[in-house]
This record gives structure tokens, sequence and C-alpha cells, in this order.
């Protein structure tokens, strides 16, 4: 399989070039209740120019109304049927499995959305493992204390199948990065030695409902996450744009693995309405615009010192960058020192 080695060249705007945007929502469009700077604007001209427009998160603890509320609330036209979360996943997953009966008892450990998904598909919602539940889902809810995650460990203990809307480990919120999903699931994980069937990003129950829901031809997943937007894509055969609204810090993307290396990057949703400049070989090194960055020494194997040197959009730098590192390391993981060179992107 060829590893991608530097961020891809496209001649048409994003928007044009794939027929439906699968936007994550926590880090890519808002963070918190507010929205990203240019994310509504970027989102309502990329849908006026022809690319539909579908909300793809992992969170499961609202249901597809109320996040489609949210994101009419921030200038956005969302329907609860244009929302494609975590919960679906794994009410599918779970209706799908030969061991939970259709019409049994599910002990959920989460919010509505998860609540509402399992009870569209025929389930009766339970919270305690002494109402002999068929199965466990758990996603995340703020509202998760310790009396429902020992309940999910009383009964996946005793052998009940056990589902997870998703694993992210943290999500971005307004005050800063906070526990997700997947540090909840790690207690019960802990506390039972038991793994959990896993729906959400970047697995392909996620990808297939997404898929399913949509219709989409030409997709391209949007996000802020490498081990969950990115790595999903992947799984997916899909293309995908990065944006550094989110968790992803520039020293994560030089550092990706090929699973979670993207096709595009850009500082935000702006990207999706521009073409995507080329990043060609220069010498040792490579150029994206205004930009050159090359090893300073070394490098062959994916370690030593990277400069960067130019001028321009911060965004083909950090291109060219990611060329030098991802060619570097092959089908690894670079570790060269580019703490130097990113530190110019930021003045």
């Amino acid at each position: 399989m060829t590893h991608r080695t530097r961020p891809a060249a496209a001649e048409r705007p994003l928007c044009e070039a794939y027929d439906t945007a699968l936007y994550d929502l926590d880090g890519v469009v808002y963070a918190g209740r507010a929205a990203i700077p240019y994310a509504v604007e970027s989102v309502l001209e990329a849908s006026a120019r022809g690319m539909r427009a579908a909300y793809v998160t992992n969170n499961a603890s609202r249901t597809p109304q109320a996040v489609a509320e949210h994101l009419n609330r921030l200038g956005l036209d969302a329907a609860p049927e244009d929302v494609i979360n975590s919960a679906q996943a794994v009410a599918r997953l779970v209706a799908d499995d030969e061991r939970v009966p259709a019409g049994s008892r599910v002990l959920v450990v989460g919010g509505a959305g998860l609540v509402q998904a399992l009870r569209e598909r025929g389930f009766e919602v339970v919270r305690s493992a002494e109402d002999g539940p068929a199965a466990v889902a758990q996603g995340y809810d703020p509202t998760v204390g310790w009396e429902h995650l020992a309940e999910a460990t009383y009964a996946v203990a005793s052998g009940v199948p056990w589902f997870a809307s998703n694993t992210d480990l943290t999500i971005p919120t307004a005050r800063g990065t906070a526990p997700g999903n997947g540090a909840l699931v790690e207690v019960v994980r802990i506390a039972t030695g038991a793994d959990p069937l896993v729906a959400g990003k970047p697995r392909p129950p996620m990808h297939r409902e997404t898929i399913l829901r949509t219709g989409a031809e030409r997709p391209l997943v949007v996000g802020d996450r490498l081990d969950t937007d990115i790595e999903g894509a992947h799984v997916g055969g899909v293309d995908s744009l990065l944006v550094m609204t989110g968790v992803t810090t520039a020293a994560q993307l030089l550092a990706a693995p090929p699973e979670h290396r993207p096709t595009y990057v850009a500082t935000d949703l702006r990207g999706l309405l521009e073409p995507q400049p080329a990043v060609e070989a220069a010498g040792a090194g490579f150029r994206c615009g205004g930009w050159t960055a090359a090893p300073a020494g070394g490098g062959g194997n994916g370690s030593g010192r990277v400069l960067l040197e130019g001028e321009g959009d911060p965004a083909d730098g950090l291109r060219a960058l990611c060329a030098v590192a991802w060619s570097a390391a092959g089908d690894g993981r670079a570790s060269l020192d580019a703490e130097e060179a990113l530190a110019r992107l930021d003045r």
C-alpha cells in the first residue's frame, strides 16, 4: 500500500470537487456553545456552491434534533436528518448483534441521544443491571457519574454484551479539553477486564451509518482529530480535510503515522472554499507557496532537525513541513525536531 507523503493538491475548490462534506462538530463547527471562527460563513458558502452539509459527530449525548437546533442558533440551516451521531451507529450495531433479541432491554450509560437512538430501534431502555438487560450501551453525557458506571460494570461482569458509541479519550469544550467517553469506557474496562464493541469514528460502523444516511457519492471528511476523523476517513477509503481549530497540534500532525495523515490541511473551514496548493519537491526538501522546508541533516530515518524558510500563508509552511516529516518517516512516525520551524509559523 502506498502511504501519503505530502498533503494533496486540488485545482478546484474543495466545495466544488466533492458532493458532500461530512463535518465533525466539536472543534470544527463549534466549541461548546460558540461557533469556531469562520465556520458558519464557510459552511454556508460551501453549501451555496453545491456542497451538501452533513454533520457527523462521535458525541452521543444529544439527539439529532437538539444538535440541529444548536446549529440553527449559530446561523446554519440544519435539519435533524442532516445530523449523524455515534448513538445511531451504536444502536444499529446493537440491533444487528444476534446476541441481543429484538425489543429486549438495554442498559444505557449516556444521555438523550443514545436513549432516543435505541428506542427508535425498538429497545427498552433501563438504567440498572438488576433490570435484566440483554446488552449495555455506553455513550458520553456530562451527567454520567459513579453510579451509572457501577451499573454498567455489574452487567458487563455478568457477561452481558457491551457496546460503546465511541472511545474518544477527550472532548474540546469552551474551557479547554475535558474527559470524553473513552475515559469513561476505560473505567468499566479496568473494572471488568472486558472490551466493548465500538461503533464511532474511526470504526467502520460509523462510516457505514454515515454513507447509508447521506447517500454521498464523493464525500469529504472534515475534522480536527487524527485518531477519529482522519483515521475514520482512512478506514472508509475517502478523502479528508484536517482543520487546525480543534485538538490536533501542528507537531502532532507532523508526527502522524500513515493512517492519521489527511488528504488536505487547512487552518480553518475557509479551506473548503479554495483550491489546495501543490507541495512540490525542492532540492532535499519541499516547497509550498512561499515556504520551503528541508531536513538540516540526517532525517532519512524520520529523525533530525528540519528547517523552514520563506514567508506567506502559514498553512503553506505547515504543508511543506508535513511533506518533509511524512517522507522521512515512510510507514512509521517521524521524530523530526521541528520546534524552531513551527515557531516561525506563529510569528
